[in-house]
């Protein structure tokens, strides 16, 4: 399996606190089967100044630890970036960094407030898309203004926005209201990968294995597979062309 959304990098954000819970927590990634992960500081000016460089840098610290520690695991790195005006400048100057391309065109994992859609995101989304970005929503099943009004995704749907389940949610530890939409969204055909937005041990540990035998049982092995590995590796084949 692979994993396009998670907090690893130590210390950047609100994910991992260290490097050995970083550590820890990929051992428990490779234990649930996942071969692959881009891990996705949060990028949001002004609480989390994680540009690509230093993303880049904290990276490079961590595949080198990764090799110390004798972990072989390829893992990249892109960021969750929250919606906002700010994308304005910080796509032309390359401080935002995708989590592959799909359809030819990039993919930029884009997150809303935990609380609604931000006003006016038609024209930001309508601004990425002509840029040749495709916004992938992440963990929509959480939003609050969806989960009153859970019609409302079909705006981003219509954009032809790319949509991503966290494990999690589908499994119930982020409430039951965020699992039964996780479930009508799943069965709607809506979400293109699962991924664990894992951010420390008890924090949303890595559940990606129980959430692929969740999706099956909903939807059918082969269904669950693309949305653990077929779109995942598709999408972030760009990133690992070197990786062994």
């Amino acid at each position: 399996m692979i994993d396009l959304h998670c907090h690893l990098l130590p210390g950047i954000d609100d994910g991992a606190r260290d490097l050995d819970e970083t550590l820890q927590l990929i051992r428990q990634a490779q234990a649930q089967g996942i071969r692959r992960i881009v891990t996705t500081p949060h990028w949001m000016p002004g609480r989390f100044d994680n540009d690509a460089s230093k993303v880049l840098t904290e990276l490079a610290a961590l595949q080198q630890a990764l090799k110390e520690h004798n972990i072989e695991l390829p893992i990249r790195a892109a960021q969750e970036v929250r919606i906002s005006d700010a994308l304005l400048d910080a796509l032309p100057q390359q401080r935002l960094l995708f989590l592959g391309q799909y359809r030819d065109q990039n993919v930029l994992l884009l997150e809303f407030p935990h609380s609604h859609l931000t006003p006016g995101y038609e024209v930001l989304i309508r601004w990425l898309l002509k840029q040749g970005i495709l916004p992938m929503i992440a963990h929509p099943e959480r939003n609050r203004e969806l989960l009153e009004h859970p019609g409302r995704i079909k705006v981003l749907q219509q954009f032809g926005c790319l949509f991503q389940l966290t494990a999690s949610s589908l499994l119930g530890d982020m409430g039951s209201d965020s699992q039964l939409l996780a479930e009508r969204y799943l069965q709607d055909g809506i979400f293109d990968i699962i991924a664990t937005d894992t951010h420390s041990l008890k924090r949303r540990p890595p559940r990606l294995a129980e959430a692929r035998e969740r999706a099956a049982e909903l939807l059918g092995s082969a269904h669950a597979q693309q949305l653990v590995f077929d779109t995942p590796q598709h999408i972030s084949d760009a990133l690992f062309r070197d990786a062994s």
